[in-house]
This record gives C-alpha cells, sequence and structure tokens, in this order.
C-alpha cells in the first residue's frame, strides 16, 4: 500500500481532519481501502469523525464504496445515527436503495437501534423508501419492534415511520405484524401505537 494511504486511512479512523487534508495534499488516493476495502470515507463515518469526512467529501469521496461487508459511508451511518453526518453524506449524492448485506436501506439499522434524530432526518430530507422490506423479511418498522427494546426511543421511532407513512399491516415472512410482534414482547405503548394507526393514505378516524 502506499504509504500515504496507509497515512490517510489511519488519519480518518482518529478523526484527524489536518492530517486527511496533508495526506491528500502528499498523493493519498481519496479513495484508498484497507484490507477490509474500507475506504477513508467509511472509516470516518464509523467514527462520526465530521470534520475528517468533510474533508474527504470535498475531495471526491464516494458515498457509495463499498466494503467487504457491502458496508458503505451512507449505509454505515444508518447505524451510527450522526445527523450531521447523514447531511454531508446526503450533500454527496448517495444511492439510497444500495442495500447492506441484509438488503436494507440505511433507515432499517437506524430505526433497529432508535436512532430518533436521525430516522426523523432521513425520513425529512429524503425520498427514501419507508416500507422497504430487507432479506429478513422485515421493514424498519418491524425491525424497530421485533430488535428494539420496547422503550422511549423505539417508541417515538415508531410514530416517526408511521407518520412518514409506514403501513403498520405489513408482516414479516411468517406473516407476524409489528402490532403483533409488540403485543407478544409486552411493549404496550408501542402495541397502541400500532393498533391505532390509521392505514397509509387514510386520515385517522376516516
Amino acid at each position: 500500500m502506499n504509504p500515504h494511504d496507509r497515512t490517510l486511512l489511519d488519519a480518518a479512523a482518529r478523526g484527524d481532519e489536518d492530517a486527511v487534508r496533508a495526506a491528500l495534499a502528499a498523493g493519498a488516493a481519496v479513495d484508498a481501502r484497507d484490507d477490509s476495502l474500507r475506504t477513508a470515507l467509511l472509516l470516518a463515518v464509523l467514527g462520526d469523525h465530521t470534520g475528517a469526512a468533510g474533508a474527504l467529501l470535498d475531495a471526491g469521496a464516494d458515498p457509495d464504496a463499498a466494503d467487504s461487508r457491502a458496508q458503505t459511508p451512507w449505509l454505515a451511518c444508518g447505524v451510527t445515527g450522526g445527523v450531521r453526518m447523514m447531511r454531508l453524506l446526503l450533500a454527496a449524492g448517495p444511492d439510497l436503495r444500495k442495500p447492506n448485506r441484509f438488503g436494507g436501506t440505511a433507515l432499517i439499522p437506524a430505526a433497529e437501534r432508535g436512532h430518533t434524530g436521525y430516522v426523523r432526518a432521513v425520513l425529512a430530507e429524503t425520498a427514501i423508501e419507508v416500507d422497504h422490506v430487507n432479506r429478513l423479511g422485515w421493514t424498519a418498522l418491524l425491525e424497530a419492534v421485533i430488535l428494539g427494546d420496547g422503550g422511549p426511543r423505539h417508541a417515538e421511532t415508531v410514530a416517526l415511520l408511521l407518520a412518514a407513512g409506514a403501513d403498520p399491516a405489513l408482516a414479516d415472512h411468517e406473516g407476524v405484524t409489528a402490532y403483533e410482534h409488540a403485543v407478544r414482547r409486552g411493549f404496550e405503548g408501542i402495541a397502541r401505537l400500532l393498533r391505532d394507526a390509521p392505514a397509509p393514505g387514510r386520515e385517522a378516524g376516516r
């Protein structure tokens, strides 16, 4: 590996914006990769290092460059939940439909983790598909219930998804809906949200 590339990757991973810019100026490839095919931008995103990420994006880093596990900077931001990072990456024009290794979009892991700020922002500021189904048969709404803890963050996530038009009637591969999962797990507040949600395209009470 070019030593400047290694310097760039190390600087991005620790969030050293000045060192990132210096490595680029010295000739490092902006999309240089480590042994796991992670680019400097992906390393910066995983650490939520917005300064380093901004420097890389200014130099033309690819928000859709995938590593050996099909993780991209844009998809990784759904895992970390950084709203400022999301907006930096969004300005670079990422592919909102490019899937992760589970066949899901960035919204799904964000919902799973209860990243309410990210979920709110990505729903409001992008055209990301709210009811995208991954290879497990789960939407963001299903993951928020199945893999969530039933607490306030996941309740808010469910409410945000419903407000954005998520269909509570969509079931998993076994025919179980998010409401039924919530009941089974004892998530009473979330179950009420799902039970009382109007069908997409219909106003409550109609």
